[in-house]
């Protein structure tokens, strides 16, 4: 019985033991955890006080982005900058994404919890590699705590790459709310004074004659034109601020059309906006070769100019429908 008890009380002594040594951090260990901390989250805020979105290669991501301990989120904007990368997206992006660290960066509420930082693929491709990442640009939220989630990674087709649309990502995934302040930009303010001028200008010249504001062929082209500039898409535009089209940084293809019926690009809207005009003009033509009081022989030149464009450019945009809802089983001629 006693051989027992001596037995029992050694396994709970080396138990206990194991238990101190392995399983309980030691208070030297607490204390090198706390100051590799504090040396990472100073390092991180003295960079920021220099420049908002802090520029990373693979050595100083793996360090202070990957590597416990980390108490702090980090907004990432992988892109390709260098002008032979010919990527016109990235530098669009990239000017959004100033503007949103900038505004945090200033902002009366800015905190060490969140930091904005960049990778360049030609200054950590290795990082690229790393992740299995092969376009460009894009953003991803490495939290404090775990790895990146599903919902980590920012929609970029879908969302935009606007500052304010990233602000609102950014909230949803660490509650921290971004203000987004722009510099002033007086482009728009300037040329609506300047049409502003224009037109009063011409009322001044015409003030002895204003028939020309009871003219209905000029109001209906303008109607047309503000049907068709919303009808494409432009205001879509506005409120998402969508890229203007997509390069593939490895493949160098561009891509005008989104494969999404979700989201757009602004060239696309471009494109419907010009095929609608198309299709508009081929209905114009064709009234008007049923109305005119033109000999036959111009009529019949109009009916088959208007049967060709409505043919020809209804049939382009079926095959840009067809492209974006995969499954659609319907086409016209060339969709």
């Amino acid at each position: 019985m006693a051989a027992r008890w001596w037995l029992w009380c050694v396994s709970a002594t080396v138990a206990v033991a194991l238990l101190l040594v392995y399983g309980v951090p030691s208070a030297s260990a607490q204390r090198k955890k706390e100051m590799v901390l504090s040396e990472k989250v100073s390092q991180l805020m003295e960079w920021t006080n220099k420049r908002p979105v802090i520029r990373m290669n693979g050595d100083k991501f793996r360090r202070l982005v990957k590597a416990p301990p980390r108490n702090y989120s980090v907004i990432v904007m992988f892109t390709a900058l260098q002008l032979h990368r010919q990527c016109v997206v990235c530098k669009q992006a990239d000017e959004e994404f100033q503007i949103l660290a900038n505004s945090w960066r200033y902002s009366s509420a800015f905190t060490n919890r969140i930091f904005f930082a960049m990778v360049d693929f030609d200054e950590g491709s290795d990082v690229f590699q790393m992740l299995n990442m092969n376009s460009a640009p894009t953003f991803i939220n490495f939290p404090a705590k775990g790895k990146p989630k599903r919902g980590d990674t920012y929609e970029l087709q879908v969302r935009g790459f606007s500052a304010e649309q990233i602000a609102r990502w950014i909230a949803d995934r660490t509650d921290v709310n971004i203000r987004v302040i722009r510099p002033p930009n007086y482009a728009g303010p300037l040329m609506l004074g300047l049409l502003l001028a224009v037109i009063g200008g011409l009322v001044y010249l015409r003030r002895s004659n204003m028939e020309f504001l009871f003219n209905k062929t000029g109001w209906a082209f303008a109607a047309l034109c503000f049907v068709l500039a919303m009808t494409s898409g432009q205001m879509w535009n506005h409120i998402r601020g969508p890229p203007y089209a997509h390069k593939n940084p490895h493949t160098g293809h561009v891509n005008y059309i989104h494969g999404s019926s979700q989201a757009q690009f602004v060239a696309e809207t471009h494109i419907v906006l010009l095929f609608n005009g198309g299709v508009t003009l081929g209905m114009v033509l064709l009234c008007e070769a049923a109305t005119s009081d033109m000999d036959i022989g111009k009529r019949k030149i109009m009916c088959v100019a208007g049967i060709g464009l409505v043919v020809l450019f209804f049939s382009w945009m079926l095959s840009i429908f067809r492209s974006k809802y995969h499954g659609y089983p319907y086409s016209f001629l060339m969709s």
